[in-house]
């Protein structure tokens, strides 16, 4: 695995992907944002991230059908789904389409690297 990850978040809560941003890189991620689905999937096919944060509540596209797809396209992708909306069984489905894990906003940074790493892990070795 690389050193440094490069994460993609996909929200459309500017001010969150704002701040999660200039956090992620000062700890020396790299990471980007979309602002819903289809723009994602134009970052997801530069081959560019490593992981995508992916909020489950979003115009368009919600964070359920973009995860179908993610996974249908690009099967070896982590994705870690975030929601503010939340619930458990919102958080089971993400898991049965394929998500390495789920978190529930507002959450720690240290908390969600930790489940960014271990997602990681889990899908490379």
């Amino acid at each position: 695995m690389k050193q440094s990850l490069n994460i993609l978040f996909v929200d459309d809560e500017p001010d969150f992907l704002e701040t999660a941003l200039k956090r992620l890189v000062r700890r020396g991620y790299g990471a980007q944002s979309a602002a819903c689905c289809d723009e994602a999937f134009g970052v997801l096919e530069t081959g560019w991230p490593d992981v995508v944060v992916l909020d489950v509540m979003m115009p368009g596209k919600d964070g359920i059908q973009c995860l179908r797809e993610i996974k249908q396209r690009w099967p070896e992708m982590a994705v870690i789904m975030l929601t503010g909306h939340a619930s458990m069984q919102t958080g089971l489905r993400g898991l049965e389409y394929g998500a390495g894990d789920y978190c529930l906003k507002p959450i720690e940074l240290d908390e969600l690297l930790e489940k960014i790493e271990i997602a990681c892990k889990e899908l490379n070795g």
